[in-house]
């Protein structure tokens, strides 16, 4: 059976989920960027995430670290991020825990999440290289690296929710 090359060339585009005009065949492309949303140097999925304060909401473009492997490598030996991007380590089930600095160039707050989405505690401006541990103040459902001093830019604090 012989195929002419414009079909082909449109069952490759559909398989490449596009229209035959180059469009994304989603009916809403946000929803294909978003999906699509990978990092260029971690390749973790991205995704949004808001911290809801006294000066309002402020937006984040996140990485999450989703499995152990990506957990235990965090940020690891980056030498830079973005004002509003972050790593997200969420936790299938809430426990406590404490994190470090080893390998990681970049200063960075950290921000332990309890299980009701509202912030616990800060870590702030944690030193690059340092394996003191810094302990979460409860039970987290997850943490949020930002970069060192960001928190405190923006005025978010203890009890400010935390949502993605």
């Amino acid at each position: 059976m012989r195929l002419s090359k414009a079909v082909v060339a449109i069952a490759m585009l559909a398989i490449a989920g596009c229209s035959p005009t180059g469009q994304s065949a989603t009916a809403d492309p946000s929803q294909a960027a978003s999906a699509a949303a990978v990092h260029s140097e971690s390749g973790l999925r991205i995704i949004p995430l808001t911290v809801a304060s006294a000066n309002g909401a402020h937006m984040f473009r996140v990485e999450v670290a989703a499995t152990q492997e990506q957990q235990a490598k965090g940020l690891m030996f980056r030498t830079k991020m973005g004002a509003d991007e972050g790593m997200l380590f969420p936790h299938e089930k809430p426990h406590k825990t404490a994190f470090w600095m080893r390998n990681t160039v970049i200063p960075l707050d950290i921000i332990f999440i309890g299980a009701d989405r509202r912030i616990l505690n800060i870590a702030a401006n944690a030193v690059p290289y340092d394996e003191t541990p810094l302990p979460s103040a409860g039970v987290t459902a997850g943490v949020l690296e930002l970069n060192g001093g960001r928190a405190a830019e923006l005025g978010i604090k203890p009890g400010d929710k935390v949502s993605w």
